[in-house]
């Protein structure tokens, strides 16, 4: 479009300047994604419930070996068979053999001396103390049963671990399958949004940054739905089942290392709140840092015209140092805070293996409980490390959901008509006639760019708007397709008011040639039939020479399958625009409207655009908005607007013997006139 002074102004730094959200809890941001989680509740369901048995699974191994330990390795079992008190009153633990088994008899007879008799006839004990004396096969067979229960509770830790792979592997995948989904559905969502959006929207918001909200922040929930929930539930059953179990086994030493915990959890208060600010401003500043490489690249051709590169770079590099700062001062408080929980970790298995320790040789404590306890504190405070690290992924997480709710919470959509209207509309709708009626309109309420314009433009008839930049020209186009809605008045098409005709029934029957066209990636076949599904080849023949665009795609390599990239800037103004106009030619309109489409290109090709246009305009209705007024002396009727008002209208001899406005236009820009 070609009126810029026609669009809301905007400062230099207004276009990386976003809108800060306001303060909310965790809580409410992640309840706000409970749409895109619902469909996925079952699987996530699942996923918890695997999470449960793997947790349980966990703790068991710790007590196995406890078990395996007090029963079979050191046996530990109360009564007069296994411990008595020496003459020094000192307790002593024996090992119980069953001489019942030939074996075990054997090794009794022969070594008399070091087994005592029990009450039981079919028993006999030796100290733990004289094994030593026997040889390695005689301890092996008397402890044959401990050997034996030894092997299957090393066994059975095994087939825990074997377990614990497979439904550590369905966890993974069940949660990796609901994230995708949810992402999925995210990004749909977003996109959708921001597809219907008005012009303005995009007149306010960067792409890099609408780019980043789509993509970067997306993605960046990804670890927080396929790990954090599940690890979430899997790090509090073990927390919890832990407590319950260090408590069953020794409650004043569980007392003991729980001393710790509220040094644990005043840190983590302190951690969190700490924590969120940089992360916030790192999603901020990534949003900037995009939206400027991205305008930067847009715009590298003028940054190296004016020599801009030196203070366009000193910009990028304020903003990227804002953005080393945050994740600085994040790791920083990272930093401080694992080491704590690492130190505060030590401290609580300090005070177990003291008290531990002192129970084990006082044998108020077995050895077993001692090993338990142990491997229990490191897994106790392993969970925790665990939720400060998925702390730090879903405060980063929702600083993205933060940003992604801020583009979804911004509604500046064009109302949609009701149903009803369509309904009312002939199914062979065509754009025959447009309306002005007293229309008044304005980007920014401060600053009017139309004020009370009539105007209509009948089937057929090629009309011509002029005027100086700023004057309003483009708003009118702007208007006819509904890409903004008017302030006071209407603008009607076949006299019914365009908002109440969806923008789907009839801007496909309005075709736009723009002063700056856009091409998208791909050939140049699929930019010209942009609309169409397919096309013969004698039709499309036809659409090429209507718009002089033969010759040139004769010229290339692949013809017509040349593939364009970036806009087709590797083709010159002339030729981009020739290539809209076949565009517009595929899609066979019935009302046309340019927009400075000879603005920017050479005089040969200026020829074979006006050619073009000729041909696109014949047997159509057709607004041709223009700054050079030769191109429009041949328009059924000329409109000359000034300041957002029509200030003349007429034909071009009729402007002309009248001598006002336009008439000094053409006086300015003849050659002879100019500077």
């Amino acid at each position: 479009m070609t009126d810029r002074k026609d669009r809301q102004p905007q400062g230099p730094e207004d276009r990386y300047r976003e809108k800060q959200p306001g303060r909310q809890r965790d809580i409410a941001m992640l309840a706000r994604l409970s749409p895109f989680v619902r469909p996925q509740l079952f699987v996530l369901v699942g996923a918890v419930f695997i999470v449960v048995l793997v947790t349980l699974l966990d703790l068991s191994i710790p007590y196995i070996t406890k078990v395996a330990i007090d029963n079979y390795i050191v046996p530990q079992t109360t009564g007069e068979q296994t411990t008595a008190n020496d003459s020094n009153g000192k307790k002593t633990r024996f090992l119980t053999v069953d001489t019942t088994r030939p074996p075990n008899r054997e090794i009794v007879l022969a070594h008399q001396g070091l087994f005592a008799e029990t009450k039981d006839p079919s028993t006999a004990r030796i100290d733990f103390a004289d094994l030593k004396k026997l040889t390695i096969p005689e301890i092996a067979t008397l402890r044959k049963n401990d050997l034996f229960k030894t092997g299957l509770a090393a066994g059975l830790i095994f087939g825990v671990a074997l377990v614990m792979f497979v439904l550590n592997f369905a966890q993974v995948m069940l949660m990796e399958y609901a994230g995708q989904h949810i992402m999925h559905g995210l990004r749909m969502t977003m996109f959708s949004h921001i597809q219907r959006q008005s012009i303005d929207f995009f007149s306010k918001n960067p792409v890099g940054r609408l780019v980043t909200r789509t993509t970067n922040d997306i993605q960046n929930m990804h670890e927080m739905f396929t790990s954090v929930i599940t690890f979430f539930f899997k790090d509090m059953f073990l927390i919890i089942g832990i407590a319950i179990v260090l408590v069953a086994l020794a409650p004043k030493l569980a007392l003991a290392c729980f001393f710790v915990l509220p040094f644990v959890v005043i840190g983590s208060i302190v951690f969190a709140g700490a924590a969120r600010s940089p992360f916030r401003m790192m999603r901020v500043k990534l949003a900037e840092i995009n939206a400027g490489i991205s305008e930067t690249i847009e715009g590298i051709t003028v940054l190296r015209l004016f020599a801009r590169e030196a203070r366009n770079f000193r910009k990028f590099s304020r903003i990227n140092d804002a953005y080393y700062d945050a994740g600085i001062r994040q790791i920083h408080i990272f930093a401080i805070f694992m080491p704590a929980i690492e130190v505060l970790g030590s401290v609580a298995l300090a005070i177990v293996i003291y008290f531990g320790g002192r129970g084990v040789l006082a044998d108020t404590m077995t050895i077993g409980v001692l090993a338990a306890f142990i491997s229990y504190i490191k897994m106790f405070f392993r969970p925790i490390r665990d939720i400060a690290e998925k702390y730090n992924i879903t405060q980063n997480a929702i600083s993205s959901i933060e940003r992604i709710f801020l583009v979804l919470d911004t509604q500046e959509e064009i109302p949609r008509p009701g149903g009803k209207a369509a309904a009312a509309l002939p199914p062979d709708f065509a754009v025959n006639r447009v309306d002005f009626n007293n229309v008044s309109f304005a980007y920014n309420q401060t600053e009017p760019v139309l004020k009370n314009v009539s105007l209509s433009v009948n089937p057929n008839e090629t009309v011509a708007i002029v005027g100086p930049t700023g004057a309003g020209k483009t708003s009118i186009a702007n208007l006819i397709l509904r890409f903004y809605d008017v302030n006071e008045g209407s603008v009607t098409i076949n006299n019914i008011d365009v908002r109440t005709i969806p923008g789907s029934i009839f801007r496909p029957r309005i075709g736009l040639v723009m002063q700056d066209p856009f091409l998208f990636t791909g050939t140049i076949r699929n930019n010209i039939l942009f609309t169409r599904k397919s096309v013969s080849d004698a039709e499309l023949n036809t659409i090429l020479e209507n718009a002089r665009c033969r010759d040139m795609v004769d010229r290339l390599e692949n013809g017509i399958d040349t593939l364009l990239t970036h806009r087709g800037t590797a083709f010159s103004s002339g030729q981009r625009q020739l290539i809209s106009i076949a565009r517009a030619f595929a899609n066979d309109p019935d009302l046309i409207i340019f927009d400075e489409a000879t603005s920017y290109i050479d005089l040969e090709t200026e020829m074979k655009v006006k050619q073009a246009l000729t041909n696109l305009t014949r047997n159509r209705t057709a607004i041709i908005i223009a700054h050079r007024l030769s191109t429009v002396r041949d328009a059924d009727r000329i409109i000359v607007l000034s300041r957002g008002r029509i200030v003349e209208s007429g034909t071009h001899a009729q402007l002309m013997a009248n001598k006002g406005y336009y008439f000094r236009l053409n006086e300015i820009q003849k050659p002879e006139n100019r500077p």
